[in-house]
């Protein structure tokens, strides 16, 4: 070995550490890395750009926040903030619905309830006239911290 060898040092016998970073495959992965966003950008754009016209109609108006019914582990029913009973159900809800027929219904029961519970409680809603109903839940994460 001569004394021009890189991988010798000194004496020509003992192994020299490269200092160097080779940069070549690090840009190389970055170019490719930078046409596939070129290519994939355009697609990713969502709907088609329209100029759209001008009219002189009223805006929609908003949905009406929904009327919340609740059904705590101790049995107590609450229309609103409101106390009520299983059995004045229908006819509180009745009026309310004939009123705005439209009227979403969110039902919220205590997980520790007994089935049965809740389902009287759901058909003593449908006695009162009630066709949109939502079953109000809360969301369960999972061990990764995610939503299933």
């Amino acid at each position: 070995m001569s004394r021009l060898d890189p991988f010798t040092q000194g004496d020509g016998n003992a192994p020299r550490l490269l200092s160097e970073i080779n940069v070549t495959p690090f840009i190389d992965v970055m170019l490719v890395l930078l046409i596939i966003f070129m290519v994939a950008a355009p697609l990713m754009m969502v709907g088609v750009p329209l100029k759209l016209p001008k009219t002189a109609a009223q805006t929609a108006t908003p949905a009406k926040p929904p009327l919340v019914v609740s059904l705590d582990k101790e049995g107590r029913l609450f229309v609103g903030a409101d106390e009520s009973s299983l059995e004045k159900l229908p006819e509180a809800l009745a009026p309310l619905i004939r009123a705005e027929p439209e009227t979403v219904v969110h039902v919220r029961a205590d997980s520790s309830l007994d089935y049965g519970k809740v389902m009287d409680l759901l058909g003593r809603i449908g006695a009162g006239g009630v066709t949109r109903l939502s079953l109000v839940a809360e969301g369960r994460t999972l061990s990764n911290g995610s939503r299933p």
